[in-house]
């Protein structure tokens, strides 16, 4: 099957408030995709209907879906994972701490190196209010050590956070902990603000001590949920090994496309593709399908054709999916970042549509390989 995208692009008009100059480019692509390009839109908004079931008090099951129904997928919208909501409401806009940038950028550090809700609120019992004003390395490594040798696990295991031996201790926790003294002695919250583009912003994370572009790019992500720094989450993208994964199962020519612009492509066809194939997608609250979101949704797909497109085998080797679905009963309570208008939709008798005409005048700036 072959499927011509033309992608045509302008310069953004310059704006006031850090937006990015972007490059342009104008391109016809021959790209040749599988049957997991159309499994790919619909993976999407059967995942997203769960979702909304959910929210809305459906009963269980939410789906038909013999796959989604039995393994573990991530939500189509990475704010609205259990962990991202979480950082959004009870770390970011908890208006019981303080909201210097200083001391934002300390809790988004400290509660994403170790990305475990449990963590965070371990350090809570034992601390109250947790400032970089009043942080103390020794006392926190302390309750840290004692919670490892008890036998609990203070890490997620979302994906695996390096050691960063180099700020010089043995175990992973206290050399995050040091990493963290760093970001803020260095003053990063101040080198964050000054910069214009997502990328800058990107590079100055990538710079810390033992975070690659995945991480590096996530923590972005995090940062740029909180007022510290305000990009759009459509200027900038790093595709995950999951997420290449997915994309190799998806196509099988580029068309002479990069992985950022496939990335792109989906992001800007999202309406054309949803309406190609019969299917009104629930969009969050009229928010499209973001960059980091149709990244993510791929390192989805990636997994999720390993059972309905096996003769697929693209560049993944993994052949199973290993998390199982357990219903989550427990309401869900959401808040997204107020910066993006989104929170008085919350909750309306009837979900959004997707019926917004992509934006086709911006290019992509992404990491060159």
């Amino acid at each position: 099957m072959r499927t011509k995208f033309i992608i045509v692009t302008k310069k953004a008009k310059s704006k006031t408030v850090k937006k990015a100059t972007l490059n342009t480019f104008s391109r016809l692509s021959p790209v040749k995709t599988t049957e997991v390009f159309d499994s790919y839109w619909r993976f999407a908004a059967e995942r997203q209907s769960v979702f909304f079931k959910r929210i809305h008090g459906e009963k269980y099951p939410w789906t038909n879906d013999p796959i989604i129904g039995k393994y573990k997928f991530t939500n189509v919208y990475r704010s609205t994972d259990r962990v991202s909501q979480y950082l959004i409401k009870n770390v970011i806009y908890n208006s019981d701490l303080p909201n210097t940038p200083e001391e934002v950028v300390f809790r988004i550090f400290l509660f994403k190196l170790f990305n475990k809700i449990e963590t965070w609120e371990l350090l809570t019992k034992n601390f109250g209010t947790l400032t970089w004003e009043e942080y103390d390395f020794k006392k926190f490594d302390k309750i840290l050590d004692r919670t490892i040798s008890s036998g609990q696990r203070i890490y997620s295991a979302a994906y695996i956070m390096p050691s960063v031996i180099s700020m010089g201790y043995e175990r992973k926790h206290a050399n995050h902990l040091k990493l963290i003294e760093k970001i803020m002695t260095d003053e990063l919250p101040d080198q964050l603000m000054s910069v214009r583009r997502m990328q800058d912003a990107f590079e100055l994370i990538k710079a810390l001590p033992g975070l690659g572009d995945f991480l590096a790019y996530q923590l972005l992500i995090d940062l740029n949920y909180s007022e510290v720094i305000n990009f759009s989450e459509s200027e900038f993208v790093v595709p995950g090994p999951g997420a290449k994964g997915g994309i190799s199962k998806c196509f099988s020519d580029l068309g002479g496309l990069n992985l950022v612009e496939i990335i792109k492509l989906m992001t800007d066809r999202q309406e054309q593709e949803f309406e190609r194939l019969g299917i009104n997608f629930q969009n969050l609250f009229g928010r499209r399908l973001q960059l980091i979101d149709c990244q993510n949704i791929f390192c989805e797909v990636d997994k999720y054709s390993r059972v309905k497109h096996p003769q697929i085998k693209g560049i993944s080797e993994r052949t199973k999916i290993k998390q199982m679905f357990r219903a989550n009963l427990k309401e869900i309570d959401l808040f997204f970042p107020p910066k993006w208008g989104i929170n008085n939709k919350i909750y309306s008798d009837k979900p959004v549509v997707s019926k917004v005409k992509p934006n086709k005048t911006k290019a992509l700036e992404g990491v060159k390989k």
